[in-house]
């Protein structure tokens, strides 16, 4: 099936373009919000073939797999357009969007989408960074680049180019999320990124550039955000252009560096004690509990809403000890993907589980996840028992990496350069567990009558 007729597929199982408040994609998933509930067929659309997942929250989420999902998703941009005679999606989209809060959505939730919204769109440009300064490093490591070399200082500035000025990026996303100016945002993270302020004396001490990191930055650029829209509502159209963006920048500027720094850091400090004093004391239960936990996170979507958790660890301690932790998710899910395909005698559950494979063993678990284990159930759950045990060693050896990324085999490239080792010792523990547990009580042929 092609793109345009797997996006045609599922426009008309969402009730067609008149329907479609807004849609986007992110790495492996078509994200739609509807008008009306009613009109969306939802069994049929888990059976076209091409879906390898179907996903009910604030937006409905068709898992549709890395690659893929950019191009089904550009053709059904198309079809939208041409049969909706080119409607405002997102004006239409804000109009009723009381009417897509799910009955499930708590304010916490709520808040780890919002937050997830902010950072999913960085995520290629972290990935590309990381790995361009993981490549760069292993290479110098390795003995086949000169570390002192002009393509090496070249190769090390385009990598970590982004981690210097991440916070004005974060800035620019926080402000539009949250119904503010992009570029005011961009100048949320600029007022703590400035290098400037370390010569700035307050409260008896130095202002110390950086200090709240991508917690404040939020904080900060949320902030602004409110002010601007809340003066704009009194302020004369003639002269709003002039004092409402002053207003807004003047009072969070002063706000930023007498409150949302310290606060910032105050709760920068606590995740980030909270998360080492958990690994270290807990030791391998904590690993194991974390690794095993982390892929009902996916399922929800809400994963993506730990990528500031990562990014402060790193910016705090100068690496990520969670990540590999985490990353151990995907690595049960590949084990016990394996045991399903050597076990069952289902042609078409051996290729659904052989097309999937390659992007679970690169990192991507979506599709492995949405188009086998998680149907079948009790596989998932063995998935997470072997992911338990790969996280329980990560965090027994303490590794950590220095940028995030994906994880699986990608992921050791970001690994510290002594504990890489530890790393892919942990990464087959799960999925030797994964396998064992899944070939030996988590699946049998029974289980897989929609693959007939």
């Amino acid at each position: 099936m092609s793109n345009q007729e797997l996006a045609r597929k599922i426009l008309e199982q969402f009730g067609g373009a008149d329907n479609i408040a807004s849609y986007e994609n992110c790495m492996t998933r078509l994200r739609i919000k509807v008008y009306d509930d009613q009109q969306i067929n939802k069994e049929t659309i888990k059976k076209i073939d091409g879906v390898l997942g179907f996903v009910e929250d604030e937006t409905y989420q068709i898992i549709l797999g890395p690659g893929k999902v950019n191009k089904v998703t550009e053709e059904f941009g198309k079809l939208v357009a041409n049969e909706s005679g080119e409607i405002d999606l997102k004006a239409r989209a804000s109009e009723q969007k009381n009417e897509l809060k799910k009955k499930n959505s708590t304010p916490f939730k709520l808040l780890l989408r919002r937050i997830a919204n902010i950072f999913i769109p960085l995520i290629p440009a972290l990935i590309a960074s990381g790995l361009i300064t993981g490549f760069t490093k292993f290479f110098v490591q390795a003995g086949w680049l000169n570390g002192e070399s002009q393509l090496v200082m070249i190769l090390s500035i385009i990598g970590s180019g982004l981690f210097g000025y991440l916070g004005i990026l974060v800035g620019v996303n926080a402000a539009k999320e949250f119904g503010g100016s992009p570029a005011l945002g961009g100048l949320a993270g600029i007022l703590i990124i400035n290098p400037a302020i370390g010569d700035v004396a307050l409260f008896g001490e130095n202002l110390l550039p950086g200090r709240g990191g991508l917690i404040g930055v939020l904080i900060a650029a949320i902030f602004m955000a409110f002010v601007e829209k809340n003066v704009r509502k009194i302020m004369p159209q003639a002269i709003d252009i002039i004092f409402t963006p002053t207003i807004a920048l003047l009072v969070t500027g002063l706000l930023t560096y007498s409150v949302f720094m310290p606060i910032g850091g105050f709760i920068s400090d606590i995740i980030t004690q909270g998360l080492l004093s958990l690994i270290d004391v807990g030791g391998l239960v904590a690993g194991f509990v974390l690794g095993a936990t982390f892929l009902p996170l996916v399922v929800t979507g809400l994963h993506q809403g730990l990528t500031p958790v990562h990014l402060e660890l790193i910016n705090s301690l100068g690496d990520d000890p969670l990540l590999p932790i985490l990353a151990m998710g995907g690595a049960g899910q590949v084990g016990a993907a394996f045991a399903i395909f050597m076990k069952t005698k289902k042609k078409k559950l051996k290729r659904a589980v052989g097309g999937a494979l390659p992007a679970g063993i690169l990192g991507i678990g979506e599709p492995l996840i949405f188009g086998v284990t998680l149907p079948l159930g009790r596989p998932f759950l063995t998935a997470c028992l072997g992911a338990g045990f790969g996280g329980a060693f990560q965090a027994y050896f303490d590794v950590a990496t220095f940028a995030i990324g994906v994880s699986g085999i990608p992921l050791i490239f970001l690994v510290n350069a002594g504990e890489i080792i530890f790393y892919i010792i942990g990464l087959l523990i799960a999925y030797a567990a994964g396998f064992i547990l899944t070939y030996l009580f988590g699946f049998n042929d029974e289980m897989a009558s929609e693959f007939e």
